[in-house]
Formats: C-alpha cells, sequence, structure tokens
C-alpha cells in the first residue's frame, strides 16, 4: 500500500479551557495548507476524544454540536493536503489511538523517506495498520520501543524515522511536537495572554489567536509542553538546517515568518531581483497570479518601473490548484478560479509573474485566459528556479513524469504554454531572496526541487529516483556541485 506524501498544518493548544475553539480557529488559519480533511483531538485531563472527515475544517465541523463535543483544554489539530489516491477518512488526522495504559493523539506534516521499508518491518513483526498515511509508523515505533518511559520511547523512534517531518502528539499528561533534524518542515510556539501554550506549522495562526511568538522549534529538537511550562530537548546532534524553499515560495501565508524571515518581503524581493535578471522592458505593466505570487509581482512591477494592475481575478472560494489530487481537477480548478480583467489587458504587453511552474498546464491555461481577453503579448516570469526534480519531503510531487521542466528547455517550456517569452529567477537569486543566512548548503535552504539535493536522503525513493532521471536533469546534475551524497550527509 502507499504511503502518502503530505504537506499540511498542524496546530496545538495547552492549559486554555476552550481548546476546542482555539484549535479550530487555528486550523482555520493553516487552511491553505490543506483542503481535503481536517480533525481535532482533545484531552480532558482524564480522556482523550476526537473527531475527524474530510473536507474543510468549517465543513467538518459545521454541525456545532460535533465542536463542543470536544470538551478539555489540551488538543491538537490538522488540516490534510490532498494526494491522488489517498482519499477516505481513515487518512484523515489526528489519528487516535486507545491502549491499555495510554492513549495517544499523532498528526504529521511531511513524508518519511523511509516509511515503506519501516512499514514492512513493522508488518512483518505483526503490526496491523489501519491507514495508507506514514504518520501511523511513528506511533507502531513507539509502542515497539524497550525505552522506559514515553519520552524516551518517542526521542528513540524520532531518531528511526527519516525525511522532512513535524509530529504533534497529545497526551493526558503532555503535548508534545517534534522536526526533523534538517528542520525541513516549519514548527512554532506561541504563548496567549493567558499563559496558554500555541503549536503551530505558521506563525499566521497565532494572529487570529491572540498569541504571541516566542520560539521555533530548531532542527532535531522536540518539545514537551505540561502544566510545569515548556522544555525542549535535542533528540540527534547529527543536523544541517535545510528549510524546505517551497515553504517561502508557495505553502506558507505571506503574513507569516519561518526562521525570523517574513514570507511576504522574501516573495516581494524574490520579484525585485527576478526583474534585474530577466527585464521585460517593452511591457506595459506587471500581473501576479493570485494569490501566492503577488508579492513577487509588485517587487517586479517596483523594480521594472512598470504599473502594477490587477489583471487576473481570484475566486476565493475555489481551492488552490497545484494542491488538487488530479490533472483534471486542476485543470477544472484554474477555470473556476481565475478571470483576466479584459478592460486591463486588452491590446497590452503583459509581464505575468507566478511563483512557480510544476506541470505547465496551469500556466498554459492562464495564458490562454490572458490572450482571450485580448492581451497582444503575455511575458512570463517566474519567482523561482525551473522545478526540475521530484520532492520526496511533503508534497505529491515525487514523480519526474509530471515536471515539464524535466523534459523541456526553457524555449520548449515558452511554446508550451503559449508564452511570448518566459524566464526563472536564477537559485542564486532565490537564495538571495529569502536571505537566510545559516552556516549550511544553500544558506540553510533544502532546495531539492530546484538542485536535485535532497539533505535528508532518499532512502525508499533512491531507486525510483535514480531510474527516472532524465536528460535534462542529467545534464544538470553533472554541471552543478551538490553538497549532499544519497545518505543526507555533507560531502567533505
Amino acid at each position: 500500500m502507499r504511503n502518502l506524501n503530505e504537506e499540511c498544518g498542524v496546530f496545538g493548544v495547552w492549559n486554555h479551557s476552550n481548546a476546542n475553539q482555539i484549535t479550530y480557529f487555528g486550523l482555520h488559519s493553516l487552511q491553505h495548507r490543506g483542503q481535503e480533511g481536517a480533525g481535532i483531538v482533545v484531552s480532558n485531563g482524564e480522556r482523550l476524544t476526537g473527531h475527524r472527515d474530510e473536507g474543510l475544517i468549517a465543513e467538518v465541523f459545521k454541525d456545532n454540536a460535533k465542536l463542543d463535543k470536544l470538551t478539555g483544554n489540551a488538543a491538537i489539530g490538522h488540516v490534510r493536503y490532498a494526494t491522488c489516491g489517498s482519499g477516505g477518512v481513515h487518512n484523515v488526522q489526528p489519528f487516535l489511538f486507545h491502549f491499555h495504559d495510554m492513549s495517544v493523539g499523532i498528526c504529521h506534516n511531511g513524508n518519511l523517506v523511509n516509511a515503506t521499508s519501516l512499514r514492512k518491518s513493522l508488518e512483518e513483526d505483526g503490526a496491523i495498520f489501519h491507514s495508507s498515511s506514514d504518520t501511523e509508523v511513528m506511533m507502531h515505533l513507539i509502542r515497539r520501543s524497550k525505552a522506559s518511559t514515553f519520552e524516551e520511547k518517542f526521542k528513540e523512534s524520532l531518531n528511526v524515522v527519516k525525511g522532512g517531518f513535524t509530529y504533534l502528539m497529545l497526551t493526558k499528561d503532555a503535548l508534545y511536537g517534534a522536526v526533523d533534524p534538517n528542520s525541513l518542515r516549519p514548527l512554532v510556539i506561541g504563548q496567549m495572554k493567558n499563559g496558554a501554550y500555541v503549536v503551530s506549522s505558521e506563525t499566521c495562526a497565532f494572529h487570529v489567536v491572540g498569541a504571541k511568538y516566542i520560539q521555533s522549534v530548531q532542527a532535531g529538537e522536540y518539545v514537551v509542553i505540561t502544566n510545569d511550562g515548556i522544555r525542549t530537548e535535542k533528540y540527534t546532534t547529527d543536523t544541517t538546517v535545510a528549510i524546505s524553499a517551497m515553504e517561502y515560495v508557495y505553502f506558507a501565508r505571506p503574513d507569516s515568518k519561518i526562521a525570523g524571515v517574513n514570507v511576504h518581503t522574501s516573495r516581494k524581493k524574490a520579484g525585485r531581483l527576478l526583474a534585474k535578471e530577466s527585464p521585460a522592458v517593452q511591457a506595459d505593466m506587471v500581473i501576479g497570479v493570485p494569490n501566492s505570487s503577488l508579492s513577487a509581482a509588485t517587487g517586479y512591477a517596483e523594480e521594472s518601473g512598470l504599473p502594477y494592475e490587477m489583471g487576473l481575478i481570484k475566486n476565493q472560494y475555489v481551492a488552490r490548484t497545484f494542491i488538487q489530487p488530479t490533472q483534471e481537477l486542476r485543470d477544472q480548478g484554474v477555470r473556476m478560479k481565475l478571470s483576466a480583467v479584459e478592460d486591463v489587458v486588452s491590446g497590452k504587453s503583459v509581464v505575468m509573474v507566478d511563483d512557480s511552474i510544476v506541470r505547465g498546464t496551469t500556466s498554459k491555461r492562464i495564458v490562454q485566459i490572458l490572450k482571450e481577453a485580448g492581451a497582444r503579448e503575455v511575458h512570463v516570469r517566474i519567482a523561482s528556479p525551473e522545478f526540475l526534480f521530484p520532492i520526496f519531503y511533503g508534497i505529491d510531487v515525487s514523480n519526474s513524469a509530471e515536471l515539464i521542466s524535466a523534459h523541456k528547455t526553457v524555449q520548449e517550456v515558452c511554446e508550451y504554454i503559449g508564452a511570448d517569452s518566459l524566464e526563472f529567477l536564477s537559485v542564486e537569486g532565490l537564495i538571495d531572496a529569502i536571505g537566510l543566512t545559516f552556516d549550511a548548503p544553500y544558506k540553510g535552504l533544502c532546495m531539492e526541487c530546484f538542485t536535485g539535493d535532497y539533505p535528508a536522503g532518499l532512502y525508499d525513493y533512491e531507486t525510483r529516483y535514480l531510474s527516472g532521471l532524465t536528460p535534462i536533469q542529467k545534464n544538470y546534475l553533472a554541471n552543478h556541485k551538490q553538497y549532499f551524497n544519497r545518505e543526507g550527509k555533507q560531502y567533505v
């Protein structure tokens, strides 16, 4: 059975009398990270209860009685990113396990690259899985550990799983959070005015619940929150910071901060650098593709001296097309989501700024929409490098066959999408735009999809990856330095 790639949102709260409501509001702020399913598990100090279902958080809890039943002062919640072939409530988190000696709620953001081999080993040892999600692997590891305490079992298990991940776990005594040894997936902690702690995938969730950011969970760390306060521990010292660049490019909300860097600011700077690298001096205007590209578009316009116009309008009630599970749904989503402002673009030469090109079908449709509205020229500028390599640490782009830039040159992609010109931001430009300063490769970024460099290794994916390399990918790898070997260790 297929283990699932997930780019999701997690949220937790400790020591708040309305933990269910706080978690609901937190998840609502993280809805952009996943729209397939949502759930909440609550503890009242004695027992854990939960509810989960498919759909948006507002749909899952549209019956207020379902949320009202989740009474307690601690909770964790999850919004789930849609992946192909992974439907069904059995894969919606948080999972809630009742054992003879304790109950545990668990949710997870990211992907384990050794989940398949771990699952096989666990099944051979008698484990029975109830979902196809690799989140469940962690609980089986914990229950099989011979360590003396739950915390030690968790710590031991964290050193077994590989990949990009954040975990939240809830027991009646504590709230636990953990981040992978590369900090690929963010996890931040805030505190409310009444002293309650909240934990989230992004800082944007703090705004709506009235919490103040206090710290991030760093690479290779786990945090334990109890009535005695908060405690942070290391489960490994073998760490290299490599925060996913795609968090800044696409996934995170513009008002979030990751590693101290505001997402909007980094995207706007990417647009400025893109204008310097790839100007379009004869154009009449700059437009952005709503919503994740608007920041970059304003940066491009300001740097180039061209007017910024609202040339595309988004229906805000349509889910993000990049994270739809099938190509058919993605195509339909574009048609429903975007429309051109004909009076703005008709007869004009337009610079269309977007955050990325993955499969190319969305870009092709948007260019078509603009030209149908009368745009004389459409010059596409992408505020990230070419998406050349599959992602194995969190989103469902784990096959080179889906990546148009892995099979076509820039000029061929330009012709496919019907643009008059096409340019991408350089790898160096993106690193500079984000502006991290860690003493690590790419200054602390994971650039896997742009450079084929995998800091957490490939493990179960290695054979598929190597056998699927295209001539364009092989040429890139042959001409660019790689910082990590296939085990995820830095070259000396």
